[in-house]
């Protein structure tokens, strides 16, 4: 039987491309399989994008470049923890993009907030498999959460007007909607996943997310 059992999967790898580890896999693994590549794609792309319109903020540490920074996100798995943030994650890191007193890399700030906070929602699974399982609340709210940043990047500004990162908006005029669109899909994907993944408590999670207005919540552990 083992030997059978061999054949065949050595038989399913020879063709098309087929992977062996998918046996491994149920249906909803595959299809949030993709979910995750496409949203680390999403995020890588709208990092190369906030460093072009904002690269006074890669200036501020001195020899660092974009692929350095994009290299650090790949290589770092897990938890996306850096001391040049002082430690701080997900929702955290992204309060110092607004934050006044924050004097570091609000590129860095906001893509490691938004990248682990992703990452958390799957629960830092990179690919998942039979005896994986995702659960809504998280993914909920890191819709959420990926909206109001949209939000507070188009409203929040520093004393003299001026946004804190230059998104969408580049001196009073609408001139780049990629952005809009990048956010769009990534909130588009986290409630896709969520609904897939979601049980008899989805109405309750979306209450309270929907009711939390531009407020960044903290994804459930």
């Amino acid at each position: 039987m083992r030997w059978l059992l061999l054949s065949f999967a050595l038989l399913l790898a020879g063709c098309g491309g087929y992977e062996v580890k998918n046996l491994a896999k149920s249906d909803i693994d595959l299809v949030a399989d993709e979910f995750i590549d496409e949203s680390r794609r999403l995020v890588r792309e709208l990092t190369v994008k906030l460093y072009k319109r904002n690269p006074a903020e890669l200036a501020k540490n001195p020899g660092m470049d974009l692929e350095k920074r994009l290299l650090q996100l790949v290589h770092n798995r897990g938890e996306l923890n850096f001391a040049e943030l002082g430690g701080r994650q997900e929702t955290d890191a992204l309060e110092l993009v607004f934050d006044p007193q924050f004097k570091g890399d609000r590129v860095f700030a906001l893509v490691v907030g938004l990248g682990g906070m992703l990452r958390h929602a799957y629960g830092y699974n990179e690919e998942l498999f039979l005896f994986d399982s995702l659960q809504p609340e998280p993914l909920w709210a890191s819709a959420h959460n990926v909206e109001v940043l949209a939000w507070k990047l188009r409203q929040n500004r520093r004393p003299d007007g001026s946004h804190w990162l230059v998104s969408s908006e580049y001196q009073g005029e609408i001139d780049n909607l990629s952005f809009e669109r990048l956010f769009g899909k990534l909130i588009v994907l986290q409630e896709m996943m969520a609904k897939i993944a979601g049980d008899a408590d989805d109405r309750r999670v979306t209450k309270v997310v929907h009711t939390a207005g531009s407020v960044f919540i903290p994804l459930p552990i």
